[in-house]
């Protein structure tokens, strides 16, 4: 499957750490991919794009 990319900004998944806390001490992190909040979004041209979700109220406002 291909990532997933907004087509606006460019925004893409990112790893991030979680730390899990267990009597006191922290245990080895797990990893996890976040996603970015991707909607299909119709430019003025009639063209369907994937645009996360800040860029569509960014351009809702223009």
């Amino acid at each position: 499957m291909a990532e997933k990319i907004c087509t606006i900004c460019g925004k893409k998944s990112s790893m991030k750490t979680v730390l899990v806390k267990l009597r006191g001490k922290y245990n080895p992190t797990t990893k996890v991919r976040t996603k970015p909040n991707l909607q299909w979004m119709r430019t003025s041209k009639g063209k369907r794009i994937l645009a996360c979700t800040k860029c569509i109220k960014r351009t809702a406002k223009i």
